[in-house]
């Protein structure tokens, strides 16, 4: 398990995002640095927890609880096959383009260490947006990554340190319970019954999800 890649986004315009600016910094590129990566505080004001990389919309991305975002290159390999076409690392708007990591399959909580000092805990998948769809020139790109439902994973910071191409991937904790990034993911989007099955994953869970969990059972009933 290792890093194949760390990727930087810039902002750029474009016509596809509904940010205020008209900016987004979705279009990652590949860097052979060293990179710093640390807590970059609250949602709203925090913005990514890598060095040098941009998040433009911190109404919806960024800060603490997701401070990072991971995909694996297997994914991205079944994609390419499927629409036919080139996925360099990074074009997902990923951080992080990881090999030999289940990072769908990794369960809420779960803890990497990437490097000598970088541990990194699982909060959630990635939910898909307009922007993202743009970015990828793809129809129906929303519909088509919420089916597949291997979103990739959001991650927070709870050791900062620094990482670059070729660095080990390394579990160091890995929680008793069976809540997966792509459980979550499902149960977020288009199997909302899944929701209490969520609350197991407790505190680890992203705040909004581990919210929108106990609203469903205070509701509904578990």
């Amino acid at each position: 398990m290792k890093l194949l890649s760390v990727n930087l986004g810039r902002p750029k315009a474009v016509p596809y995002t509904d940010h205020p600016d008209g900016v987004t910094g979705i279009d990652k590129q590949p860097t052979d640095g060293i990179v710093r990566v640390s807590a970059p505080g609250p949602k709203g004001v925090g913005a990514s927890g890598v060095a040098g990389d941009a998040v433009c919309d911190t109404r919806h991305h960024g800060g603490d609880e997701q401070a990072v975002y991971a995909v694996a290159r297997e994914d991205m390999d079944d994609w390419e096959r499927e629409l036919g076409r080139t996925l360099p690392n990074g074009a997902f708007g990923e951080n992080l383009t990881t090999t030999g990591v289940d990072v769908s399959g990794a369960r809420i909580g779960e803890r990497w260490r990437i490097g000598p000092d970088l541990v990194l805990e699982v909060t959630c998948g990635r939910i898909p947006c307009r922007t993202f769809q743009g970015h990828l020139g793809e129809k129906r790109w929303v519909r088509r990554f919420t089916e597949k439902g291997a979103p990739g994973a959001y991650l927070r910071v709870i050791e900062p340190g620094e990482i670059r191409v070729g660095d080990p991937v390394a579990l160091v904790h890995r929680p008793d319970h069976d809540v997966t990034v792509a459980l979550q993911f499902r149960a977020a989007t288009t199997r909302r019954e899944l929701l209490p099955r969520l609350l197991a994953a407790g505190e680890a869970l992203h705040p909004e999800s581990l919210a929108a969990a106990r609203k469903y059972v205070a509701a509904h009933g578990a």
